[in-house]
């Protein structure tokens, strides 16, 4: 016992702990290496394939294949990365001498295609378009329509060759040769028509007005290229030669929603058999460089079928769920037939024409967005106290005479708590709200001006200019923005950005504020002695607007929306005052109103000012309101030119139409150009100058008045032309 507690010892069982703990570490150091190994591993193979899905995006797979073998022999990234010792900045005289070596230059990766077809296609009215737009609704507009030509091109191989702003540009024939490459090429061109017109369509509800009338013009040509790389920072696989030059004239010169083929490719397409598929065009084109031109347009719905799932057919329907719309209600409902639904209201939404469908689906989603903030506010702030109709309050005779110089906002509040995009709005308000606008737009007559379209394009300018409000970040006062509380806001805008009520009432003015507008001006009403005339003696088709538009929100059929709208008798006497001055000021030719308002404008930003900060506030916060939907009215004027001749082309026409009619006395061609030069002296430029100067709208004002001042210009320059054509137009139109 003595000896073996002698020996006795706890070593052995401590050097065992010592070599377990040991192994225990080095098998978790081995684990956690492989782990770190195969992290990295993945993270390399998902950087190559994402490396390579880029290169195989810009260059065709047999380039990209022989970049690949380069790039391996070289060991290095210089092909894709700018980094190019052939093309180096670095002037040494090092550099100088290694690339005069030829011996080891890398070779040039080019060749001659002897058979290729191209085709240029660009989105006729796309400039005018996106200059009325914000930055995000273009590049969704363009991401829409060129995703849906890739998907395409994939299908018909062809290969992409780039995209230039709004233009598109494909070749078949190359790298790959094949015999048939003008045929593929006529589908793919169809099938991007198609693509192109649904797109747009779909694309209106969620970008606004106009959006549906973009189209796609198309050129093909057939002849020889060189193609190759170009490195330098931007590697690109490109394309050159008279085939390319003479595409490019063929989409410059033809026409929109129309393929025009050359003679060359056309030749092509009758040794296929396809010869059916062309038209002639009437007339030969004059070609630079090339002088006069037979082309052909393609023609006949059997060019091309719809390929695959999700390609667009002749009914205008797709299965790609790819574009979005609007998270609100369908308009395919007819009107509730409760009782009160008035005469002129008994045909149901769905026979609403496809357009105006897709113009009131965008107009809810405005009005929806803004619903959702007045809800988050409405539930932080008050509680709902209108749960029965309400009672109207007693107006003056005329809609015109309730017209105040100040109304009174709400004191600024914090902002409240929540993302309005996730308020969930009763389904009923939605119902009703997408009701009342179907029922709205289908007050408004067949004008080629006082029309639904017009009104949504008021709407489009409206909104733009309130989003250029309410961030102030965009207005150039980033110094205030940085540190600014929402009170600097709210002081910023005259209390404009704090009251959602305020953006409800303007954005459903400019939907109401020409509604069963007779197509004449007020005078005319006037001296016929109409009904309306004898009820309103001035801004006569204004006030009748409100009143239909008022009359129908007031119905018991809208009740929930009223209340959505609503939440206190207050609230709701403050929307009828904000929509009562907004839908008034959009009465811009009666003069001595326009000389009140200005008188207005002065006393609200005068500089000696005795009034108190609040009601200083107040004055100026309606004036700004209204001058507003002012400028929203007369947008196109304020836009680019193809803009203004759009809608001075289509009042133009209004007018000529009344003087047919015989309700007007004078030829509106004779001192319209002269009309329209005073309109922008004495009117429109001075408006854009009141937006500028009144320091809420920011670059919106900038931009407003510099198109307005060149507008101006090129009318000047341009305008009696311009007018001969449209007294052309016009009497075309009548044979």
């Amino acid at each position: 016992k003595a000896l073996e507690d002698e020996y006795s010892t706890s070593l052995p069982l401590i050097l065992t702990m010592l070599v377990s703990a040991t192994f225990i570490f080095i098998m978790f150091a081995f684990v956690m290496y492989d782990w770190f190994v195969h992290s990295r591993n993945a993270k390399f193979v998902r950087f190559a394939a994402t490396s390579n899905a880029i290169v195989s995006s810009m260059f065709p797979a047999k380039i990209r294949d022989e970049l690949m073998e380069q790039h391996g022999k070289d060991g290095k990234g210089d092909d894709f990365h700018g980094t190019d010792p052939l093309i180096s900045d670095d002037s040494s005289s090092h550099n100088r001498s290694f690339s005069l070596r030829g011996e080891q230059r890398r070779s040039t990766i080019a060749d001659f295609y002897p058979e290729v077809t191209i085709m240029f296609s660009d989105i006729v009215g796309f400039t005018a378009w996106s200059s009325v737009r914000e930055p995000a609704h273009v590049f969704e507009l363009l991401e829409a329509v060129y995703s849906e030509f890739d998907r395409i091109a994939k299908k018909r191989r062809v290969f992409k060759v780039e995209t230039v702003g709004d233009s598109y540009v494909a070749a078949t024939g190359l790298p790959d040769p094949r015999k048939d490459h003008a045929v593929a090429m006529c589908r793919f061109a169809r099938d991007c028509n198609y693509a192109m017109k649904n797109t747009v369509a779909k694309l209106e509800v969620r970008l606004g007005p106009e959006t549906g009338d973009l189209a796609m013009r198309f050129g093909i040509h057939s002849g020889p290229v060189t193609a190759g790389v170009l490195r330098g920072e931007r590697a690109r696989f490109q394309l050159f030669g008279d085939t390319m030059n003479t595409a490019s004239r063929m989409e410059s010169r033809g026409e929109p929603n129309r393929i025009q083929v050359s003679q060359d490719t056309a030749e092509l397409l009758r040794a296929a058999g396809k010869g059916s598929w062309l038209t002639a065009r009437d007339e030969m084109i004059d070609v630079k460089g090339k002088g006069m031109m037979v082309t052909y347009f393609l023609s006949g719905g059997n060019v091309a079928s719809p390929i695959g799932p999700g390609s667009f057919t002749h009914d205008n329907t797709t299965n790609d769920s790819s574009i979005s719309t609007v998270n609100g209600p369908t308009f395919e409902v007819a009107p509730s037939s409760n009782g009160d639904s008035s005469e002129d209201n008994d045909i149901p939404l769905h026979e609403l024409d496809n357009k105006i469908q897709r113009l009131v689906t965008w107009n809810v989603g405005l009005l929806l967005d803004i619903l959702r903030k007045i809800h988050l506010r409405s539930v932080e702030d008050t509680p709902p106290s209108m749960n029965s109709p309400p009672e109207e309050q007693p107006h003056p005779q005329t809609i015109l005479a309730e017209v105040k110089e100040v109304i009174a906002l709400p004191h600024w509040l914090n902002t409240p708590n929540g993302n309005p995009k996730q308020v969930e709005l009763p389904q009923v308000a939605i119902d009703q709200l997408a009701d009342l606008v179907g029922s709205l737009a289908m007050l408004y007559k067949e004008n080629p001006f006082h029309n639904f379209e017009h009104a949504s394009h008021v709407t489009l300018a409206v909104s733009k200019l309130l989003s250029r409000v309410v961030d102030p970040k965009i207005e150039g006062v980033d110094a205030i923005n940085e540190e600014a509380t929402d009170s600097l806001r709210h002081e910023f805008s005259y209390g404009i950005t704090s009251d959602p009520l305020v953006h409800f009432a303007l954005v459903f003015s400019a939907i109401i504020h020409d509604i069963d507008h007779p197509g004449v001006p007020n005078t005319v009403l006037l001296k016929e002695g109409s009904g309306l005339s004898k009820r309103y003696k001035r801004s006569i088709a204004e006030q009748n607007s409100f009143q239909l538009a008022w009359d129908m929100l007031m119905e018991s059929r809208y009740e929930e929306l009223r209340n959505a709208i609503c939440r206190t008798e207050s609230d709701l006497q403050r929307f009828r005052q904000l929509l009562v001055n907004a839908t008034m000021a959009t009465d811009v030719m009666d003069k001595d109103l326009n000389v009140l308002r200005r008188a207005r404008w002065e006393k609200a930003f005068a500089a000696n000012s005795k009034e108190s900060h609040k009601d200083r506030m107040d004055r100026m916060a309606t004036i700004v309101i209204e001058h507003l939907i002012q400028a929203a009215d007369v947008a196109h004027t304020m836009q680019h030119w193809h803009v203004y001749l759009k809608w001075n082309k289509r009042l133009f026409s209004e007018q000529y139409d009344a003087f047919l009619a015989a309700r007007v006395d004078k030829d509106p061609s004779e001192g319209w150009y002269e009309s329209e030069l005073g309109f922008f002296d004495y009117y429109i430029i001075p408006l854009a100058k009141k937006l500028k100067d009144c320091g809420v709208f920011g670059v919106s004002s900038d931009e407003y008045l510099s198109y307005a001042e060149k507008n101006r210009q090129e009318w000047k320059d341009r305008g009696r032309e311009v007018l001969a054509g449209y007294v052309e137009s016009v009497k075309n139109e009548q044979k």
